[in-house]
């Protein structure tokens, strides 16, 4: 009767960590276009149905005290670090659609999709207009 109740908590503790693992929600390493340098880490979080991503970890120490200075609105000379850059996205189907994504770097604003790509990639495509006008990153998982 012991090993019945060990086994069904490991089976429960598996398809916990297993559901989690399958999710945009969590902490997403980006990286650099030009150079392919890790970047910055963004916390990916729920919020009324809608999905937002703020900068919690920039990774070039150079640019740690970075403002936004060419963002538009309120977010206009804001520090990134601490910067929604993923605002509103809503689940579309296997991938989050309908929202925005903030380049800190122009200060532009494209709309975004977003998609797992295995468990630990995040396909990340900010574009203007229709989707074939846009680019694709791929952002790690931080484990």
């Amino acid at each position: 009767m012991k090993k019945i109740k060990i086994s069904i908590l490991l089976v429960f503790l598996v398809s916990v960590f297993s559901v989690n693992a399958q999710s945009v929600i969590g902490k997403w390493k980006t990286f650099d276009d030009a150079t392919g340098d890790a970047k910055s880490i963004v916390e990916i979080t729920e919020k009324d149905g809608k999905i937002y991503g703020k900068v919690i970890e920039i990774l070039n120490p150079e640019k740690k005290n970075a403002k936004c200075n060419n963002c538009p609105d309120s977010d206009k000379d804001k520090p990134v670090l601490g910067l929604y850059v993923i605002k509103g996205l809503s689940k579309d189907g296997k991938e989050y659609s309908n929202g925005k994504i903030l380049d800190p770097s122009s200060g532009k604003l494209y709309k975004c999709t977003v998609s797992l790509d295995g468990n630990d990639k995040l396909k990340v495509r900010g574009y203007v207009g229709i989707s074939a006008f846009g680019r694709n990153q791929i952002w790690t998982r931080v484990k």
